[in-house]
């Protein structure tokens, strides 16, 4: 699901950077505002948490894979506006330290994967809830069109960079993420019931800490069995050959998840892993610091 550099160019790109930050902004002064508010160790878990999972690519039909994209497992966790700000941290890690999603691309997987797959989704699924929906179907079904929201806004903005038509890339966009979806919103549920049955999240808050910091860990651990098919949007790409763009690109510490100075790969994928797990969570609980921080008092 992420676009990576080579995709976009053009007005998109400083277009989908602006409505980001402005919507990321937009989050952060909700969630600063929030009398609900995660503590720092279980926003940064669960942070860590959805950078890991989403390592762990699964093989779906024809030789393509897909991973948890995590929005609505942000969502019931955290609620909305921490869940928007914890995928922004995940793909701005991602983007800087990994080479994943490219630093021009960086505004529309925000987009697509924050704003709208934790944030527009996040609160359809709270009003899936108040009309009295079952919550793991509300969860489950909001997860699974989060995906396809995300796959429709990808390919208008690679179709509006001229990298493909725009009525070639939706259909298949969509048809191969009506499936992704549909292991987004399985892996959503049993992420968030297993968690919820581990510690009880909302009343016992070290075991919110504890229980998806190990699963982020066993998540970084189990990432060189992750499938090696390209995912959804790569796999689109070279079906309809995409137009590839020369991009900005920053020399990344962890290129295509790989720890560059080890040897053996499996090894390189686990220490990669749990780098991004350690930077995620460090980079989270800072952020929580932040909006923790007061202004004083005017004399």
């Amino acid at each position: 699901m992420h676009i990576p550099a080579s995709m976009l160019q053009g007005s998109v790109c400083p277009v989908t950077l602006a409505v980001s930050a402005a919507g990321v902004g937009v989050a952060g002064v909700m969630a600063k505002k929030s009398q609900e508010k995660p503590s720092g160790f279980r926003f940064a878990a669960v942070t860590a948490l959805i950078f890991a999972l989403q390592m762990l690519n699964f093989p779906v039909q024809h030789g393509t894979s897909g991973h948890l994209v995590g929005g609505l497992l942000a969502v019931s966790l955290l609620g909305v506006p921490f869940a928007v700000l914890s995928m922004a941290i995940v793909l701005l890690v991602q983007a800087v330290f990994f080479g994943d999603g490219g630093i021009n691309a960086l505004g529309a997987n925000i987009l697509n994967m924050s704003l709208i797959g934790a944030g527009l989704l996040g609160v359809v699924y709270l009003k899936l809830q108040e009309k009295g929906l079952n919550r793991n179907i509300a969860l489950a079904s909001a997860a699974f069109v989060s995906v396809l929201a995300a796959a429709t806004a990808c390919s208008f903005e690679v179709a509006l960079a001229g990298s493909v038509a725009l009525d070639k890339v939706l259909p298949a966009m969509l048809g191969v993420h009506v499936l992704i979806g549909l292991g987004e919103a399985l892996l959503t549920v049993a992420v968030v019931t297993a968690l919820n049955t581990y510690g009880r999240l909302r009343q016992h808050e070290p075991s919110v800490f504890s229980g998806a910091l190990v699963l982020a860990v066993f998540a970084a651990l189990l990432s060189p069995l992750a499938s090696g098919f390209p995912d959804g949007l790569e796999w689109v790409a070279e079906k309809l050959s995409f137009i590839q763009y020369h991009a900005f690109e920053m020399p990344a510490l962890f290129p295509d998840y790989q720890a560059v100075f080890i040897g053996h790969e499996g090894l390189s994928t686990i220490f990669a892993g749990i780098a991004g797990v350690a930077l995620v969570y460090g980079f989270a609980f800072f952020v929580t610091k932040l909006l923790a921080a007061t202004r004083p008092a005017r004399a």
